[in-house]
């Protein structure tokens, strides 16, 4: 537990680094604080402050700069919000029409850019997964086969089958023959859950090679979705601190690229209640501690579907950012329950 001069201190910090982008000094902080202590005093709070783990000190520097754990204490006890701007809140009512909600998302993405000069995410609603018309299998060589997927839209797409044995004509009819007889029409993912006990029954070559074409084509149908919309990564190389290490920020954009963990960040805001703020390392979550991301669940008619978020570096204004994405997702939901 702090006590309220700490508190006070370390929240001076966070603004002043906020601001400026330098190690904060024991004078500034006297200056900023409001407080009427000695620099020497001030001095002894930050070692406190720092042996807590809230504040480091840059080797450069004498100064010191908040970590994540000072970051979240700051924004979950001592952050001040402040009402987004008039025109701000103008500029997200003009762009958000539920004319098109496809576009509508993506409009959500480049405004939530556009606001905070940093990246805009927008988690689209979680849909069923696509269904297929037909499968078949295409004999290459001995061990290669070429699956051949046709979705329910007409989409085709193909995925290579590396078998650990040969599989005659005939074999690879039967399994053609058995999936597009008893499932066509369905998606992959029920297929798969279905189909267990049944190609128990079956033989066990057949059996294997099916079980592999069912993931195969579920894997190749589902990218074909677009999980998420994002805006504006460019920023967040525009505005790179100097000071940091660059590959950090390889790492955040191998997440953009990779996904997965960035799916199961927007999954974790959508079941929170309201905005959540994501610091670093410090959330378990984001892979570095030099950002930072704020999101908000989105509904249509009362259920929650998505996710809108800004990813930046943890020296963000939260004060200014948290209103942005929460009105965003406010304004997103009355469009798309419209």
């Amino acid at each position: 537990m702090l006590n309220d001069r700490a508190r006070s201190l370390l929240k001076a910090l966070v603004e002043r680094y906020i601001v400026e982008g330098q190690p904060v000094g024991s004078r500034t902080l006297s200056r900023h604080s409001g407080l009427e202590l000695s620099p020497a005093s001030i001095r002894n709070v930050m070692s406190d402050l720092e042996e807590m783990g809230l504040v480091t000190s840059p080797h450069t520097s004498a100064g010191r700069i908040p970590t994540p754990r000072g970051y979240r204490l700051f924004v979950d006890t001592l952050l001040t919000i402040k009402p987004i701007d008039s025109q701000a809140l103008n500029q997200i009512e003009d762009h958000l029409h539920p004319d098109d909600p496809q576009k509508l998302m993506a409009q959500a993405s480049i405004l939530l850019s556009e606001l905070t000069q940093f990246a805009g995410l927008v988690r689209m609603p979680l849909r069923q997964s696509p269904s297929f018309r037909h499968v078949e299998f295409l004999r290459l060589n001995e061990k290669r086969l070429l699956l051949i997927i046709v979705g329910q839209d007409g989409d085709v797409q193909n995925r290579i089958i590396i078998t650990d044995r040969p599989y005659s004509p005939s074999q690879l009819s039967e399994a053609a023959n058995f999936l597009n007889t008893h499932y066509a029409g369905q998606s992959f993912d029920s297929v798969r859950d279905r189909v267990r006990g049944e190609l128990q029954s079956l033989h066990h070559d057949i059996s294997a090679l099916m079980t592999t074409a069912i993931n195969l084509g579920r894997e190749a149908l589902n990218e074909t979705r677009n999980e998420y919309v994002l805006s504006g990564e460019g920023n967040l190389i525009v505005r790179h601190e100097p000071s940091a290490d660059m590959l950090k920020l390889r790492q955040l954009f191998g997440m953009f690229e990779e996904k997965t963990s960035l799916l199961q960040l927007l999954d974790a805001s959508q079941c929170a209640d309201g905005v959540s703020i994501f610091i670093g390392g410090d959330s378990g979550l984001l892979p570095v501690d030099e950002f930072s991301m704020v999101s908000a669940p989105y509904e249509v008619d009362g259920k929650v579907v998505g996710t809108v978020g800004v990813v930046g570096p943890t020296r963000m204004a939260y004060e200014r950012i948290i209103p942005i994405v929460d009105i965003t997702a406010k304004l997103l939901s009355s469009a798309l329950s419209a």
